[in-house]
């Protein structure tokens, strides 16, 4: 479905009616849902899609994945927080994870951004290199 730039900037301006302290409100997200659905727009079915989406890149953007090749302990654990919650702001949600195929050091994704200081990483750029 083709999405108008109005029907985009409507959806923007409800998803940033939606943010306390820039941190997106659950009550709000519903709320303004089921006011569009019971007024009911012109094109309000392309504007709650596209305010679906931004709210899913938004949730991505807040969620943060950490993987370790041995088990971190809760004071590297918390220092890797402080240090993505320093870079990221608050309202972080971070999940820490072990994967043994990185051999050694850390690979996070934040939204779309990937950080991979892992020695797996490194060996793979070493290979492609010869």
């Amino acid at each position: 479905m083709k999405i108008s730039k109005q029907a985009k900037r409507d959806a923007k301006q409800l998803l940033r009616n939606c943010k306390v302290n820039s941190l997106l409100d659950d009550g709000r997200i519903r709320q303004s849902v089921q006011a569009m659905v019971m007024r009911k727009p012109r094109g309000y079915v392309a504007i709650l899609s596209h305010f679906q989406r931004l709210v899913k890149l938004d949730i991505e953007r807040r969620s943060a994945f950490v993987e370790s090749a041995v088990a971190l302990t809760s004071v590297q654990q918390a220092e890797v927080q402080q240090n993505l919650t320093r870079r990221y702001g608050q309202g972080l949600n971070i999940s820490f994870a072990q994967n043994a195929e990185l051999i050694g050091g850390l690979r996070i994704k934040v939204g779309s951004d990937v950080f991979d200081g892992s020695v797996q990483a490194r060996l793979n750029a070493l290979a492609e290199s010869f």
